[in-house]
Order: C-alpha cells, then sequence, then structure tokens
C-alpha cells in the first residue's frame, strides 16, 4: 500500500474536520467582485473547486500536476496533506498529527502558528505588503539590515528573497570587488568538496559536483576549484596548495562553517575556519561564509562561525556572510548577504579601464517588507531573556538550543550499538545518524506516519532539525522514531 492509500483509511470523521478546514480557507480566499463593491464577495469556480476536493482527489491533482523538490512527474514520491499546523507539529488532513523533526527544511524555529509572528505579520499589512526597493526604503528594512549587521559584526547588508539568491549575490560581490581593484583575472571560486550552497546557477557551480545534486547540468556549470573536505587529512594544507596554485584566479573562497548540511550534514574543527582566514588574507582573497542553514542559534552559537576563535578570544569574521532559512522563522521567503565596508565600497570603485558599477542585483521582492516585520519579530523572540524579567539568565535561543542537544545526545546514543550505524552526532540542535546504506524515504515517510514524528532523510543520513520550541516529550518522539527508523533498516542483520 502506498503512503496515500494508507493515509486515506484514516476515519471519515477526521477527514470531514479537515474538509470544513479547506472549506474555510476557500471562504477566506473569496475576493471583492469589483473595487466598487468591497462587501460582495466572488470566488472564481476553479479556486473553489481545487479548495473543496476530498483529499483523495487533491492528493490526485497535486500529483498530476505539482513539482515537488528533487521529484519525477513521472514517478512522483507521494506527499502527505498537511491541513494546519501549530507548536512543532503538523496536522494531517487525515487526522494524524505529526512532531516536525526538520523545521520545514530548518526554517521554522519558533514553530508554526506563533502568536507573535503572526501578528507581526498582521500588523505590517495594515501598512503595506510589498514596495520596491529601488528608489524608496521602509522602516522594517532598514531596523533589520541595522539588526543583522550588529549581530553579525559586519558592516552592509542585502536582503534579498532566498538562500540560493543570497549566495548568487555574494559571488557577484566578490567579482565586482576584484574587477574594481583591477583584478579582472580573479574571476573563479575555491570550494570545498561536500558543499551545498543552492540550487541557482551560481550556487550549483561551488556545490559538490558529486553529491551536490548538480550533476545533470555539469556541462554549463563553471569549472571552479575544489579542495579536500574540513575534517580530511592534509584539508588546511590542499587549501593552501590550492590557493597559492591559482592565487591570480581565485576571486573568493566559499564555506559553511563547522556543518556542510545538505552534502551530508558533516561537523568539522572550527580550527579550520582560522587557518582559511589566514590564507584567504595573505592572497587577497575574499571569505564567503554561507550561515543559511547554520545560523539563529542552531549549532550553539548564534551564528557557526562563533566557533572559531582567536586567541584573543575574537571570532573569525567573513568578508561576506550569507543568512537565511530562520531568518524570518519560516514565516516568509527571505535571506540577506552582509558584507565588510572593504567590500561593499570596494566593489564600486571605478577601475582603471572602465567604470564604476552599483551592486549589479535587484530581485523583485529585495527586502520584503511582511518578510522584514516578521524576521525582527523572530529575532526578538530568540534573543529575549531565557527567564522571563531576568536579563541574566542568557538569550532564550541559547537555553533551547542546549537543553535540545543535552536530550538528543543522551536519546540517540544507543544508535551507535546498532548495526548499520556508522556514527551518531550531535551539535548545537542538529541530531544525526549516518548508515552504512541510504535509507528508503517513502518506507520512512510511511512509518513517520505511524510513528507520530516527520523526518525526511537523504542518502545514509538520517538527521533532525527540529524547531526550539519542542518540548521535551515532543523530542522524544522524534528520537524514538528515529531509533525506529533504523531498526526497520537494519532487521535481518
Amino acid at each position: 500500500m502506498n503512503v496515500n492509500a494508507l493515509l486515506l483509511t484514516s476515519s471519515g470523521r477526521r477527514l470531514a474536520a479537515a474538509r470544513c478546514k479547506v472549506k474555510a480557507t476557500c471562504r477566506r480566499l473569496s475576493f471583492g467582485a469589483s473595487t466598487a463593491s468591497s462587501s460582495s464577495e466572488f470566488t472564481h469556480p476553479l479556486i473553489a473547486e481545487a479548495l473543496n476536493r476530498s483529499t483523495a482527489e487533491h492528493l490526485e491533482a497535486d500529483r498530476t500536476t505539482i513539482f515537488h523538490p528533487y521529484t519525477s512527474m513521472i514517478d512522483p514520491t507521494p506527499v502527505l496533506p498537511v491541513a494546519s499546523a501549530t507548536g512543532a507539529k503538523l496536522h494531517l488532513e487525515t487526522g494524524e498529527s505529526l512532531v516536525d523533526g526538520m523545521s520545514s527544511w530548518w526554517a521554522c524555529v519558533h514553530g508554526y502558528n506563533h502568536p507573535q509572528l503572526n501578528a507581526a505579520v498582521a500588523r505590517q499589512l495594515e501598512d503595506m505588503s510589498h514596495v520596491m526597493f529601488g528608489g524608496l526604503t521602509h522602516r522594517p528594512a532598514v531596523a533589520l539590515g541595522s539588526a543583522l549587521t550588529r549581530l553579525t559584526g559586519m558592516d552592509k547588508a542585502f536582503i534579498c528573497d532566498s538562500g540560493s539568491i543570497s549566495v548568487e549575490i555574494a559571488l557577484k560581490m566578490a567579482l565586482q570587488y576584484h574587477r574594481a581593484n583591477d583584478r579582472p583575472g580573479k574571476s573563479r571560486f575555491l570550494t570545498v568538496r561536500g558543499g551545498y550552497h543552492g540550487d541557482t546557477f551560481g550556487a550549483m557551480s561551488v556545490c559538490d559536483p558529486v553529491t551536490g545534486m548538480h550533476s545533470a547540468f555539469s556541462s554549463v556549470l563553471p569549472q571552479h576549484i575544489f579542495c579536500k573536505m574540513p575534517g580530511e587529512d592534509g584539508a588546511l594544507e590542499d587549501l593552501r596548495e590550492k590557493m597559492e596554485e591559482n592565487t591570480g584566479e581565485v576571486a573568493a573562497l566559499v564555506l559553511e562553517p563547522v556543518v556542510q548540511g545538505a552534502g551530508g550534514m558533516r561537523f568539522y574543527d572550527p580550527a579550520y575556519l582560522i587557518g582559511a582566514r589566514e590564507l584567504c588574507s595573505e592572497h587577497d582573497v575574499v571569505l564567503i561564509f554561507d550561515e543559511i542553514a547554520t545560523g539563529f542559534g542552531r549549532t550553539g552559537e548564534m551564528w557557526a562561525k562563533d566557533h572559531a576563535r582567536d586567541e584573543a578570544g575574537e571570532a573569525v569574521k567573513p568578508d561576506i556572510m550569507c543568512v537565511g532559512k530562520a531568518l524570518t522563522g519560516g514565516y516568509m521567503t527571505s535571506a540577506a548577504t552582509l558584507a565588510t565596508e572593504r567590500i561593499a565600497t570596494g566593489l564600486s570603485r571605478p577601475p582603471k579601464d572602465g567604470p564604476p558599477l552599483p551592486l549589479m542585483h535587484g530581485p523583485t521582492f529585495t527586502a520584503n517588507p511582511l518578510a522584514c516585520a516578521v524576521a525582527l519579530e523572530s529575532l526578538n523572540l530568540l534573543t529575549r531573556p531565557a527567564e522571563d524579567g531576568n536579563p541574566d539568565s542568557g538569550p532564550w535561543w541559547k537555553a533551547r538550543v542546549d537543553a535540545i542537544g543535552s536530550q538528543l545526545s543522551r536519546e540517540l546514543a544507543p544508535a551507535r550499538d546498532l548495526p548499520g550505524v556508522l556514527d551518531v552526532r550531535v551539535m548545537g540542535a542538529i541530531g544525526v545518524i549516518e548508515m552504512d546504506e541510504p535509507l528508503d524515504v517513502q518506507k520512512v515517510t510511511r512509518r513517520c506516519v505511524e510513528l507520530g514524528a516527520w523526518l525526511r532523510p537523504f542518502g545514509k543520513n538520517l538527521y533532525t532539525f527540529p524547531p526550539y520550541v519542542v518540548d521535551e516529550d515532543e523530542l522524544g518522539v522524534i528520537t524514538k522514531t528515529m531509533l525506529a527508523l533504523v531498526g526497520d533498516a537494519t532487521s535481518g542483520r
């Protein structure tokens, strides 16, 4: 039985309740039939029909119409129909509730339907939902830029619309910086094996060509320079050799600090970042940190770069830094590319043989006011005192990440003794069980529904990035599910 058929065996009562919610959504989506008569309601028949389908019809329409990430339209992977979400739980149309172990691809750190984030969006809607950022500005954007530069130690901010776009902007900044400083030959990027930076073309070109999921485009992607993964024997020396051999060509070094995410959930020694910083400074190479997955406390520090500190206790500082995912608490798509003063002003100087250029990037939804407003409220929630009224109790995010990390370490430890398990590792609010063989995603999905948790493995890695609002019992459901899935995968060995 496939997963959609499994889900459709839930009780009619639960299904009816879920469909009532969908019908209510349809009513909410009614629009005024004309600008002159706001009281008259009109819903296009196609929209009404789509929102009032049965769950079976809804899933069939999804299967035959909608692309899902990394999914074939010839044989699409079955999906679960989510009706709503609250706290750390996803509620399916078929009545089941699953504890979310993924934070919706690492973004929803405050969970779902958070009253303060909801209110921030509602307040901003009263003013404006969007306005172009060319020639105009607004307070949410300026406040967010100010907050991000202060919190990261960077100087300038470009607020864009997604993580991979923030990487594209970072690459452009590096290239324009060298052009403006009469080094146009510095036009290639240096990066490490095992990295992942997004699915747009520039970002794909600095992802691992083997594990980065983009081999289909290898013939058209620029050929950049790859060195050993951090943590491999001789990795820093290999970086040094590659940089010295290509010093006239390398514009920037692109890294995910401390945790390589979608490329394999690898953790590495922060000392590598200090060595990388020294080499980049020596060879006039721009250092770019991709903190899209690791930022906002996920690794146990506010920024993963903060794990790497010099003898004076100062955190290593990149030239350009990308943040996203948890920036808005998962409410809106948004990201930011942050730069030092040297890079930001240096990229627009006039070169000897050409005119000066502004930063050549400007998406339609640059600094969207709704996204900026909810991002500001998310930062308020993250940085508030862990104990109400006690400013000395430390930030809320730190207390939550430390508690989650302790529980993950304790409850995932038994997996080390199971057959087929290569490694169990925890950093901050990240827990990973690495297997010796890839897991079957469809089998995992079916069992997740039975066990009450939502997990989405890739390759050999079964992992969790839970929302920070997850409570001890909910996190226990996630860890028990992970252990059960490992047992299922290795039964009979």
